[in-house]
């Protein structure tokens, strides 16, 4: 075929030749994948081609090479492995040639694939000759500014691609002096300084050895500074957002470049162009970010003053306050009409309010005087930026410095609701949100809500809820933060219950508006109800939540009925069946702590059918808050439940197959264990098909593995619910804890991610294990007799590491006393030839968690039964 005329028929206006395209492409993609790659790295280096097609050549070699989903990523990189070497150095010659090429889209797109065959082959030591190769295109006397841009191009795709340990110090320092030597100014044209500080971007998390050497890292930083103050705003951004970068990645050797570093960003953040004053910005806010973490860190270990912390922002604070105060007046007359809007007089709040988090009190003296001469001034930018900058600073400072700072000016906040303009009035909302977040908590004793100005309050939030979108928005978080602070305040809580039908009517109102393109505020509004059910008295609103799960009901109902002729009109229909899920599982939580379930059972038969009916969506987001809903109801209605199954089940089993929308999948895992509760052995039935479903989702490498610790628990479930007729699937399931553990002692852990990851696997195949055990204790523990040793080893093999969590000791621990309790004598001699559970058991007993302590001496008192047997 001509590879030319296809790829251009595939954006053809027709159909129908489009269509054919398409599928002659897929055909010789998937029949003869070398020719393919073959043809189209030589369409792309052809500069006699035509620009699209070289374009769409680009992309389909792209994509041949790599995929966002994991698996089909694996099998890219398999097939290209398995591709003939000559036909690989072909097109990777060519795709080196077509970096010199002096059409952008060619030698852009050529740099992006050149990084992907990277991604596969330099991890396998392969390519060596690729780094000498681009660096040679830098060093050639007469190199091109667009074969130095491509090349920069693609050393900085390479750098993103891979990971630090796949190149030698050696490659780190030429790759390095190389894109140096691109942000020259006097040598180089603009565009391969910008692809320069670009590809420095990418490259800085391989240069800690030369950020350790204090005579190299002085060079790399005096060239960035210089960078940043470059005459084009493109290029001054790049280096910016090089400065973010090395904030977070060499926090710790910062400290003599901070001075030069403030005078940089101030004048960015003052003067600059907004793109540029926005990543100056950013750096403070990464350097509040360091910082933070840092004091974390030294709060859970105990450590009073750090070395690693230079506090840089208590330094910079007489300084840096103003400078972001400065922005906080840079506000954009129409940013209250774009959602997703992000400016100048932003980042600076928010930077404001992370200084705040990091130095606590020492920010109210700073930012006070501020507020109070710009709170009453007639023009609007000043009224919204104090309000901005106060609520920004109440969270971090302690609650005894803000406290009467709060009180006096509560009143003045209240009242600006009514501001003439719209923007102070969002702002004001906001801050109260934050008021009411920070400082509303009934049982602590501290709140700004007193039983006297509650009245006023909630007056007011029933005014400005119809203010325009933005600020009802804004109103609904504030009522979210009111409301939770009575939660789990007993009796307080009844303080509320006179407003209750008030704030329900308003809320519902407020999510019926048709006013606002907005669908946040929808959301908002629903969020906030379900808050306000969370948080009220049920002894005294239980009347008004039957209405209230009526109304709802008669709500999610109406949405079957929607003419939907736009992909628009189905999304918010998905969106809003989904948030009515939402409300019927808080009121079934709520109905569950009554002592009559007689409510429950009358509406059962409605809500079900609702639910069943949402299955027929095509929406990932309604099958979850359904299952999440159906969860509730079998928690609330217990053995009632069963009568549902029959229908329930094949959605329920449709779920647990769900691998692409894995979180319905791993709700509907949790289901089971409610089923398991509410049914108890009435589930048996269903067993087969659900025990089917969970081994196949365990073994399939589709599935996210997020979900996977919580299957191993369900295991666990429903073996204690189905006791001795679990026997059945012993086989089966053993095998595969078997293979998780074997799994979780060979996983790498690179970051804080894998480690929590880790840690959740082996506590779910404790839990599992435990719950097999108890499962069988009664009648069938022989059955596990033959697997004790592997479990007590591979119990003790994590019970003796240092890095795990508090919840994986307890689950160990547990586990223990399990395998002792149901197979007794028969493990006497494994626990008789070992002191490690004597050792852990003593450690336990002096641990300050209670619920530990008492789980060691049962777990000991089980063993010394055992022992004397």
């Amino acid at each position: 075929m001509d590879i030319t005329e296809v790829l251009l028929a595939t954006q053809s206006h027709d159909g129908q030749i489009r269509n054919v395209a398409e599928g002659n492409i897929k055909q010789f993609e998937e029949q003869s994948l070398p020719q393919f790659l073959q043809a189209l790295s030589a369409e792309l280096s052809n500069d006699n081609k035509p620009p699209v097609s070289r374009r769409l050549a680009g992309i389909l070699l792209k994509n041949s090479l790599d995929a966002n989903d994991l698996v089909r990523k694996e099998k890219c990189t398999q097939r290209w492995i398995s591709v003939d070497p000559a036909i690989k150095s072909q097109v990777k010659g060519s795709l080196l040639m077509t970096l010199g090429s002096p059409v952008s889209d060619a030698h852009r797109s050529s740099s992006q694939v050149i990084a992907k065959i990277a991604s596969i082959e330099i991890p396998l030591q392969g390519w060596p000759e690729l780094i000498v190769s681009l660096l040679g295109n830098m060093t050639k006397p007469d190199a091109s500014p667009s074969l130095k841009q491509a090349t920069l191009d693609a050393i900085g795709y390479v750098c993103e691609e891979i990971s630090p340990k796949d190149l030698e110090q050696d490659q780190v320092n030429a790759v390095l002096t190389a894109v140096v030597q691109g942000m020259n100014h006097v040598e180089n044209s603009s565009g391969v300084r910008l692809a320069a500080v670009k590809a420095l971007y990418n490259a800085l998390d391989f240069a800690e050895t030369n950020f350790q050497n204090e005579s190299e890292r002085n060079y790399i930083m005096k060239v960035v500074c210089e960078t940043a103050i470059s005459k084009e705003a493109d290029i001054r951004k790049a280096a910016f957002e090089c400065l973010v970068s090395i904030a977070s990645t060499y926090y710790d050797l910062l400290e003599p470049y901070m001075q030069t570093l403030f005078e940089l960003t101030a004048n960015a953040a003052r003067a600059d162009e907004e793109q540029v004053a926005l990543q100056a910005i950013e750096f403070w806010s990464t350097i509040c970010d360091e910082e933070v973490a840092i004091q974390e860190d030294a709060e859970e270990s105990g450590d009073v003053s750090p070395e690693c912390h230079f506090h840089f922002i208590e330094k910079a604070l007489p300084l840096l306050v103003p400078m972001l105060l400065e922005t906080l007046l840079k506000q954009e007359e129409d940013q209250d009409e774009d959602d997703g809007i992000w400016n100048i007089s932003m980042a600076g709040g928010t930077c404001l309010g992370l200084v705040a988090t990091t130095v606590k009190d020492a920010i109210v003296l700073l930012v006070m005087p501020f507020i109070e001469g710009n709170i009453t001034k007639p023009d609007w930018h000043s009224r919204e930026a104090a309000t901005f900058a106060f609520g920004s600073i109440l969270e971090g400072p302690s609650v005894e410095k803000l406290a009467p700072l709060v009180h006096a000016g509560f009143d003045f906040l209240l009242n600006a609701t009514k501001d003439q303009n719209n923007h102070v009035r969002e702002t004001t909302a906001w801050a109260l949100s934050r008021a009411f977040e920070f400082l509303h908590s009934p049982t602590s004793g501290v709140s700004v809500v007193t039983n006297a100005n509650l009245p006023h309050v909630i007056e007011i939030m029933l005014t400005s809820i119809k203010d325009s979108p933005n600020v009802a928005e804004k109103i609904c978080g504030a009522l979210y933060f009111l409301a939770h602070g009575y939660e789990n305040a007993g009796s307080m809580s009844s303080v509320l219950s006179p407003y209750f039908g008030q704030l329900v009517s308003a809320l519902l109102a407020t999510a019926d508006r048709s006013d606002s393109n907005n669908s946040r505020l929808c959301a908002s509004a629903y969020e906030t109800l379900n808050e306000i059910v969370r948080c009220s008295s049920i002894a005294d609103t239980l009347n008004m939540i039957v209405l209230l799960l009526q109304e709802i009901l008669k709500r999610l109902n109406q949405t079957f009925e929607f003419q939907i002729t736009s992909s628009e009109d189905k999304e918010k229909q998905s969106d809003l069946q989904a948030l009515l899920c939402g409300v019927v599982q808080v009121i079934l939580q709520k109905f569950s702590n009554c002592d009559d379930k007689s409510v429950i059972i009358q509406f059962a038969d409605q809500i079900m059918v609702l639910f069943l009916r949402g299955f027929s969506c095509d929406s990932s987001n309604v099958h979850e808050e359904a299952m999440l809903a159906i969860g509730a109801l079998a928690y609330a209605t217990g053995p009632e439940f069963v009568k549902y199954m029959p229908e329930f089940h094949k959605y329920l089993e449709m779920g647990l197959q769900n691998f692409g929308a894995y979180q319905v999948c791993c709700v509907s895992v949790g289901v089971v264990a409610d089923i398991c509760r509410a049914l108890d052995d009435k589930v048996l039935p269903y067993c087969d098909a659900i025990m089917s479903a969970l081994l196949k989702d365990l073994s399939s490498p589709e599935l996210h593995r997020s979900v996977k610790p919580p299957i191993l628990s369900c295991i666990g479930d429903i073996a204690l619910t189905i006791g001795e007729h679990f026997e059945k699937y012993v086989p089966y399931t053993v095998p595969m804890l078997q293979g998780a553990a074997e799994l979780c002692s060979r996983m790498d852990l690179p970051d804080d991610d894998s480690t929590e990851y880790k840690n959740e696997l082996r506590r779910s195949i404790f839990e599992a294990y435990s719950g097999i055990l108890q499962g069988v204790k009664n009648s069938k523990s022989e059955l596990m007799v033959p697997y004790a040793s592997h479990i007590f080893q591979f119990a003790e093999l994590v019970l003796r590491e240092t890095s795990r969590d508090e919840g994986l000791t307890k689950a160990g621990v547990a586990l223990v006393g399990d395998l002792a309790d149901a197979l007794g004598p028969s493990i006497k001699l494994l626990l008789k030839n070992s002191n490690f559970h004597s050792e852990l058991l003593g450690r336990c007993s002096q641990s300050d968690d209670e619920q530990l302590r008492e789980t060691a001496s049962w777990v000991q008192g089980v063993i010394s039964r055992v022992l004397v047997s």
